[in-house]
C-alpha cells in the first residue's frame, strides 16, 4: 500500500499563484477539518494534517510535501435563496447563528423545514436550489458561524422541543416605550 502524499499546510487565497495540481469539492460542514483524507477530482488521495482544526474558505490550497498544490472549491449543495425583505430575515437567520450567505438582491440558507416555514411566514420569497454554498465568515471576516442545523442530513430524530411564537405588540396610547417604571 502506497502513503498518501501529506498537506500540513493551507495557503489563502491570494497567497499563491499559477494553477494548481488538483482541486477538491467539500461541502459546507467538510470545509472544517484538521485531519481528513481527501480525494481530489481526477481521483488522487491525499492526507490532510493541519496544526488545528480551520474553516477552509472557497479559493485556497493545500500545500502537498511534494509542493504541488490542491485548490478547495465549495461543493454544491441542497441550499434554499430568500428574497423579499431581506433585511428583516438577515436579523432573524442572524438572530439563530445560522451560517448564511448574503449578497446583494437574496440570502441563501442551506435547507431547513423550520427555517423556511418561519421565513414564509414573515412574507418572503424561497426558492430551494442546489449550488455551492459560501456563507459569511464569522466576526472580524473569519471563522464560522456554527449555528443549529435542522436540515436533512441531521434528520430530525432529536429530542428537544420546537416552539413557534409570533409576539405583536402595539403600546397602548398612554403606554411610552422610553418611560422609566420607578
Amino acid at each position: 500500500m502506497t502513503e498518501l502524499p501529506q498537506a500540513r499546510r493551507l495557503l489563502k487565497q491570494g497567497e499563491w499563484t499559477g494553477p494548481a495540481a488538483g482541486c477538491v469539492r467539500l461541502g459546507y460542514d467538510e470545509r472544517f477539518l484538521r485531519r481528513k483524507r481527501l480525494v481530489t477530482e481526477a481521483g488522487d488521495g491525499f492526507l490532510v494534517d493541519l496544526a488545528e482544526t480551520t474553516s477552509l474558505d472557497e479559493g485556497c490550497a493545500f500545500e502537498l510535501a511534494d509542493g504541488r498544490l490542491v485548490e478547495v472549491r465549495a461543493a454544491a449543495e441542497e441550499v434554499v435563496a430568500v428574497t423579499g425583505p431581506i433585511l428583516r430575515a438577515a436579523w432573524h437567520i442572524g438572530n439563530r447563528h445560522t451560517p448564511c450567505q448574503i449578497e446583494a438582491d437574496r440570502l441563501v440558507i442551506r435547507r431547513d423545514h423550520v427555517l423556511e416555514e418561519m421565513l414564509r411566514g414573515l412574507g418572503l420569497t424561497l426558492t430551494p436550489g442546489t449550488e455551492p454554498f459560501r456563507p459569511e465568515g464569522g466576526a472580524y471576516g473569519h471563522g464560522r458561524t456554527l449555528g443549529h442545523d435542522h436540515g436533512p442530513a441531521q434528520g430530525h430524530g432529536h429530542d428537544h422541543p420546537h416552539v413557534h411564537v409570533h409576539i405583536s405588540h402595539k403600546p397602548d396610547e398612554d403606554e411610552t416605550p422610553d418611560a422609566d417604571p420607578a
